[in-house]
């Protein structure tokens, strides 16, 4: 079985979000357990220059855009046991810095849609029977497939999934992209095709053309056949609900083990949880917090953005700072939440820490040093904050929503069930009571450590979900 995987971003060349993490860690799981999987991603001019060095070129050649055609170049490079294909095109790809958010994003993705396909005939040992397509970055390519290609022998056989990672995100542009773009006739500004209000949507696209659509958790899978989580598609995903799978994403257990992360100070397992409070003290020392042992520490690394649950935090703020607790955070986004933890650390430095940056060492140190990690998400289509955090022993405190309700379950005092603490309704007092509650339970040791000890213990790696991607691939070819 040959599977080429298209994403927009991969860990460790690119990485804005969960995606990367996903594009990484799926197919190394896939190849794992014997699929022949690919990745193939544009190559952008910031990919760190140790890779850069080693890429070998391939092939040149054009890709069709609209009435253009344009350059490609196909790079190889070989890392972690996994094949990368890089698309080389410096016009659309060598920006400033970043991914996307540029005025022309969707003639690039545009460009790197048809380039996959176009990438097929150039790989000589490698056919692929299924493309796995991801977000809306992709989502054209079962468009392009079925309309350009169907009556090639190279392609006849080709299926597709394609994954839904946030259906936020939806691709929209101009109703012109179809012919000045994609060389798509008028009949695709339809409603049961491309048709997204006055424009078209990628996503749409890789909903309604693919054979099988996946996302990213099972409780995410309800959500979005739903007016409050469907971006106005939810109509459609309910009609297409006979070829929609939720499939919970997990974690890579070699790139996430406190057992040997270099960036830690105090490396530990289940097995010497004791060397959690030295790196939450090593920490301490760091950020400039009081140095307390006895203090619970809740962590949080995120975009800090409407949608991770920013406002309800915001809303009960100076209640949390009558907390017995310290407060990290890592991350940037939004200004008027950038602001106000800049304006609490200001007002509360033995309490708060903000960190109003990213740093991929800081945050390991995070998840190895705090006793609780914050997730009151106002969606969240799987996360993966969460699963990281029970890895380190970070007991998570979350909003039921989305993968977070399907991989976090509140501990259970009477029956000793559980590995952290959940509330149901967007409400800031709820998250405020929830995290009281894990205080609380914090300062029962021999309750919090069996917590901690089951948290580390979970199996939220990618074996089960690998072998669910497996089972769908067969469904797709065989028919089993």
């Amino acid at each position: 079985m040959k599977v080429l995987f298209a994403a927009s971003e991969v860990y460790p060349f690119m990485k804005t979000g969960g995606l990367a993490d996903v594009a990484y860690a799926l197919p190394k799981a896939l190849r794992q357990l014997g699929i022949d999987v690919r990745v193939i991603m544009p190559n952008y001019g910031d990919i760190n220059v140790r890779y850069k060095e080693r890429m070998e070129k391939i092939c040149s050649f054009s890709v069709p855009v609209g009435w253009r055609n344009q350059y490609a170049g196909l790079l190889y490079l070989e890392e972690d046991g996994i094949p990368f294909y890089f698309m080389d095109n410096e016009y659309y790809f060598k920006r400033n810095e970043g991914s996307y958010g540029y005025y022309d994003d969707g003639e690039r993705f545009a460009y790197f849609s048809r380039g996959v396909l176009e990438s097929i005939k150039y790989i000589e040992d490698f056919k692929p029977n299924i493309i796995h397509c991801n977000d809306w970055h992709t989502g054209i390519i079962p468009v392009l497939l079925r309309e350009h290609y169907s009556s090639d022998e190279t392609y006849k056989k080709i299926k597709t999934i394609f994954t839904i990672h946030n259906l936020k995100y939806q691709g929209a542009f101009a109703k012109e992209t179809l012919g000045e773009l994609l060389s798509l006739g008028e009949n695709y500004f339809s409603e049961d095709k491309l048709k997204y209000y006055d424009g078209i949507s990628f996503m749409k696209g890789g909903i309604v053309f693919s054979d099988i659509v996946t996302t990213v958790s099972d409780t995410y899978a309800k959500e979005i056949k739903t007016p409050d989580y469907g971006e106005g598609l939810h109509g459609l995903l309910n009609e297409v609900g006979y070829k929609l799978y939720g499939i919970t994403n997990g974690i890579d257990y070699d790139l996430y083990n406190p057992k040997y992360d270099k960036e830690i100070d105090f490396n530990f397992d289940e097995n010497n949880i004791e060397y959690k409070c030295k790196n939450k003290m090593e920490l301490q020392k760091k950020l400039g917090l009081p140095v307390k042992e006895d203090i619970p520490m809740i962590g949080i690394i995120s975009r800090l953005v409407q949608q991770k649950g920013f406002d309800l935090i915001c809303s009960v703020m100076d209640e949390l700072m009558n907390l017995n607790m310290q407060l990290v955070i890592l991350g940037t986004g939004e200004s008027k939440f950038e602001d106000m933890f800049k304006y609490y650390a200001n007002r509360y430095p033995n309490k708060v820490s903000s960190n109003i940056f990213f740093s991929n060492e800081l945050a390991q140190k995070i998840y190895a040093s705090s006793d609780m990690f914050l997730m009151p998400s106002q969606f969240e289509p799987c996360g993966i904050g969460q699963l990281i955090a029970m890895r380190y022993g970070s007991i998570p405190i979350v909003r039921e929503t989305g993968g977070l309700k399907d991989t976090v379950h509140s501990y259970n005092e009477c029956t000793g069930e559980g590995n952290g603490f959940s509330f149901t309704n967007y409400n800031a007092y709820d998250m405020l009571y929830t995290i009281k509650r894990s205080i609380d339970f914090y300062n029962n040791k021999d309750i919090w450590n069996g917590l901690v000890n089951k948290s580390m213990r979970e199996d939220n790696s990618w074996n089960k979900s690998a072998n669910k991607y497996i089972e769908l691939y067969d469904k797709l070819l065989w028919g089993n």
